[in-house]
């Protein structure tokens, strides 16, 4: 099967987290048949919700759409880099690779931090590709911040 990027229904979801003033993370889980599982964007906010992250909603809308808690031979597609606790429940799930946008040095979890698929300990370690469509992924994150900090300039 051909590669076929989902990183722009990821990135429509993180946009539509912006719009409801949510942190602009958006997520995609595929599995292996090209199907689309799951999508979801940061609710932390409207659910009061800190583990309310996108990765954590689409996992949990995908395991609930095959009726399964592994997502064997899935695909996760998310706009930032996933946290440590994102980290963890994608390796916790099985998913088969995690495709990401932008790099989170301050918290993430893959290359920066705690660097958790590096650790002989972990049961499960996905195939991971950073940087897919970095720059239109860090740019929406910038653009948010940069419009907070404005707002709180007023």
């Amino acid at each position: 099967m051909p590669f076929t990027t989902f990183m722009p229904q990821a990135l429509d979801a993180a946009r539509a987290a912006a719009d409801r003033g949510e942190v602009p993370v958006g997520a995609v889980i595929v599995a292996a048949n090209g199907q689309v599982l799951a999508v979801a964007g940061n609710e932390t906010r409207a659910d009061n919700d800190p583990t309310a992250h996108a990765e954590i909603l689409a996992i949990r809308r995908a395991c609930a759409l095959i009726g399964s808690e592994r997502l064997t031979g899935c695909t996760l597609w998310v706009t930032l880099e996933p946290c440590p606790m994102c980290a963890a429940a994608i390796a916790h799930a099985r998913i088969a690779r995690l495709c990401y946008g932008a790099s989170d040095p301050k918290s993430g979890g893959i290359e920066t931090g705690p660097r958790l698929y590096t650790h002989a300990n972990l049961h499960h370690s996905p195939e991971v590709i950073p940087g897919l469509e970095e720059e239109a992924c860090g740019d929406i994150l910038r653009d948010f911040f940069k419009n907070k900090r404005l707002q709180l300039d007023k």
